[in-house]
């Protein structure tokens, strides 16, 4: 079987991903309602009592909102690094002993392997991930103010890549944030930009087949024709051909992308 990727939701009102295989499932955050959660998955042909495990990237409310819920509900193990879990926990909820997992550099679940990279935001330890299967790989970065050369280097090779294409920088100046927000959003521990993630994918994409999904827009600076249209734009300036080439698509808010097979 091929590996499935599907968001179900992306966006700053709740992330979570959704990664099968035919032996294993997990979620990455689960950052609404444990209900909205479950109907997407069904939604999208799957079962919600499949899940074997849910990483958190960090404990902001719209990545682990429905954590504790799915994992009690569900009897799912929660992954994340310790200073995450020090900082989640009071969000959460009482989870079960056994499913309090502390996340390790590599974690195999099933027939996925697992690894965590760092990333620079505002939050206990906040990470992406590489998702691995067979020859495969999934990445994940998103909730990253500024971009170094781990997450370079952790991108390069994907198959499929969900990148966070937050804001317009123009639009996050003259919007009606505060300016204290506005700093935060545009700082080094803040969220990327569309331009920031374009130059980003320029700089991984190297097979021309790759999927690239843009998140975690935000709903108050960006919307997803203008993130979709400058990233495409960089990309061409770069020699980058899209659709065909590289198969650039949007994640959402309020609804799940396409289930994508790779």
């Amino acid at each position: 079987m091929r590996l499935k990727f599907c968001s179900l939701y992306s966006g700053s009102s709740g992330n979570c991903q959704y990664i099968k295989t035919e032996n294993t499932t997990i979620l990455v955050d689960a950052g609404l309602s444990g209900k909205k959660i479950q109907q997407e998955i069904v939604n999208i042909g799957e079962d919600p009592k499949n899940i074997d495990a849910i990483f958190v990237t960090h404990e902001h409310i719209d990545h682990v909102q429905g954590a504790g819920i799915m994992s009690r509900r569900l009897n799912v193990p929660i992954y994340a690094n310790e200073k995450t879990w020090e900082a989640m926990l009071p969000l959460i909820g009482e989870i079960k002993s056994h499913n309090i997992k502390i996340l390790e550099e590599c974690q195999e679940v099933g027939d996925l392997t697992i690894m965590p990279f760092d990333i620079s935001h505002d939050a206990a330890h906040p990470v992406g991930y590489n998702i691995f299967y067979n020859s495969r790989k999934i990445s994940l970065v998103t909730d990253t103010g500024c971009v170094n050369e781990v997450i370079v280097n952790r991108l390069m090779d994907s198959d499929l890549m969900l990148v966070e294409s937050n804001h317009d920088e123009d639009m996050v100046l003259i919007g009606p944030y505060p300016w204290p927000l506005k700093r935060r959003v545009l700082g080094d521990f803040g969220h990327m930009s569309n331009d920031t993630a374009g130059n980003l994918i320029s700089r991984v994409v190297k097979k021309g087949k790759e999927i690239v999904l843009l998140g975690h827009l935000s709903k108050e600076n960006n919307f997803p024709q203008l993130a979709y249209k400058t990233v495409e734009n960089i990309l061409k300036e770069n020699r980058i051909e899209v659709n065909p080439g590289i198969l650039l698509d949007m994640t959402y808010r309020d609804k799940s992308s396409r289930v994508y097979e790779i």
